[in-house]
């Protein structure tokens, strides 16, 4: 399963790619303005920073939401830097884009993801990744695995290339439901990744360890 980070801060970045663990960043228009960066060219600039951290699969999201203009922003985003993947909309728009940048050989994620038959028609349009927003699922009710589980099997019976990012992720246990499901993919906070080396179990034997090493130097 690959981890990637869901955020636009250069730090937590960094940070989650010391860890030796991140295989790559997805982040959006949201979470560009989170940081405080506007304007196209600061936009444009900070994707390739986020590439000069991290070795790996970087999603940049396009703003249109006509096939020419994603057409036009995707590639011009693409020749950014070779670890850009175009960041296209489940629209009827953005599947004819999809299908377009399949053979042009540039990588796409399909995202806003919240149906099956959305997943079924960006994999036939040839996406790299799909995002299913599992988290905001959640939040209206809806079990945002039970959409990972569906997708995952409609893939295995076509043996599409299609990964499966599952995005909107909130929590540990969404991360390790998802591994359970065989998610190819998992993007989420800093928190949900570090939260995964936590157990007071681990917390107090550590503890007894040292306590233990220390009255026999003492």
């Amino acid at each position: 399963m690959k981890f990637f980070i869901d955020t636009a801060n250069l730090k937590e970045i960094q940070e989650a790619n010391d860890l030796g663990i991140l295989d790559g960043v997805t982040t959006n228009p949201s979470l560009m303005a989170k940081e405080g960066i506007t304007g196209k060219q600061n936009i444009l600039d900070h994707y390739v920073a986020i590439c000069n951290i991290v070795d790996g699969p970087v999603s940049a999201e396009v703003i249109s939401t006509d096939y020419a203009g994603m057409v036009l922003e995707g590639e011009h985003l693409a020749s950014l830097h070779k670890n850009i993947v175009v960041k296209i909309p489940m629209i009827p728009e953005g599947i004819k884009a999809i299908k377009y940048f399949s053979e042009k050989g540039i990588e796409t994620n399909c995202t806003l993801v919240f149906s099956a038959g959305q997943a079924l028609l960006a994999a036939k349009a040839g996406a790299t990744y799909i995002s299913p927003f599992l988290g905001r699922l959640d939040d209206i009710s809806t079990n945002g695995l039970d959409l990972i589980a569906q997708i995952r099997l409609i893939y295995d019976n076509y043996a599409f290339n299609t990964q499966i990012l599952a995005a909107s992720i909130r929590h540990p246990m969404h991360i390790i439901n998802c591994a359970e499901i065989g998610s190819d993919v998992m993007t989420g906070p800093l928190s949900a990744i570090k939260a995964l080396a936590k157990h007071p179990l681990t917390d107090l034997g550590l503890q007894q360890f040292l306590a233990d090493h220390a009255k026999g130097n003492s």
